[in-house]
């Protein structure tokens, strides 16, 4: 049976290699204003007051672990109760991959692993749009295990340290999505957390082609066709045949980035029945022909729209 979670990961083609490990004491704050790359923090000791742009203010405690999919302006702080009006912390570098904030003299009270999640899909604006704006994962034993793992792994320097750590971030992103689902308000996670929605959302990308519609999509829910339109619509955030649609193209980008078929074996095999029909749909969407693309990705332009791959190292809050 075909997983939609991990097909979307796998075509994410998340990088969390760019890790630091943050240790803080005393007054910190640390503003960060982001270019909608993804953010992932897992807290090590102490707490942190998260504050998200269009987000309530999130507590962090150990064990939690906190990804944003896009982030755009967010600060992260020491939970003392006055702050000074203003105060925004540098970090300071104290060995390798390692930072402190705040009191640079007293034993710190916060250690963190935060960093930037770099991903690879050519179409991961799309991707990321099914995800919650913020993952929160808290109370879960196997995030804890793989935390409590990371905090020793961090606190060593052995051979192959930052291999370790960003392996165990990728099983970090994973976790965090698979505990995160059923709290999501929509969403992918929120949609597969529905038995209903799930059904049909497995049948989607288990045969992408296929001629659905919602009739056939709510026959697959074992729901009346307006109940399973709501439904789906409500709790994955779109429309069943949008997000059919948008799945299809996320395919096609991949095939047309391999290489390896025709347009027209492309086109059959998300669903079209001619590669003329394919290409008005495609270009649609896209914003270029499926050859204009095919010949950019080959090239290495990637500027066509919803597509910016980062790859930049990290500070200490990324």
């Amino acid at each position: 049976m075909t997983d939609p979670l991990a097909q979307i990961v796998s075509l994410l083609q998340p990088d969390l290699s760019y890790a630091k490990f943050v240790e803080a004491a005393g007054r910190w704050r640390v503003r960060r204003v982001e270019d909608g790359r993804a953010f992932f923090f897992a807290a090590l000791e102490g707490t942190v007051l998260l504050d998200v742009r269009d987000e309530a203010p999130l507590l962090i405690e150990p064990g939690d672990f906190v990804l944003i999919p896009a982030a755009y302006d967010f600060t992260s702080s020491s939970t003392h109760s006055a702050l000074p009006t203003g105060l925004n912390s540098m970090p300071v570098e104290i060995k390798p991959n390692v930072f402190r904030l705040g009191d640079q003299t007293c034993d710190p009270d916060v250690r963190m692993l935060v960093g930037h999640c770099a991903f690879a899909s050519p179409d991961a604006a799309l991707l990321v749009s099914l995800l919650p704006l913020l993952i929160h994962a808290r109370g879960e034993p196997r995030l804890t295990t793989l935390i409590q793992l990371a905090v020793e792994e961090s606190r060593g320097e052995r051979a192959g340290r930052n291999v370790v750590l960003a392996r165990l971030m990728e099983v970090l992103f994973i976790e965090a999505l698979r505990s995160c689902g059923p709290h999501c308000p929509s969403g992918i996670l929120r949609g597969l957390g529905d038995e209903r929605v799930a059904a049909a959302m497995r049948a989607i990308h288990e045969q992408p082609a296929a001629a659905w519609d919602v009739p056939g999509l709510a026959k697959t829910a074992a729901m009346s066709r307006s109940a399973f339109f709501e439904r789906f619509r409500r709790s994955v955030g779109k429309a069943p045949i949008e997000y059919l649609l948008q799945w299809r193209m996320v395919l096609a980008k991949r095939l047309l980035e391999d290489g390896k078929l025709s347009v027209a074996e492309i086109a059959r095999q998300v669903g079209y029945s001619s590669a003329s029909t394919f290409s008005v749909a495609f270009s649609r969407h896209v914003g270029a022909s499926p050859t204009i693309f095919a010949r950019r990705r080959s090239y290495g332009d990637l500027t066509v729209r919803g597509s910016l791959l980062q790859h930049e190292p990290v500070s200490a809050f990324g």
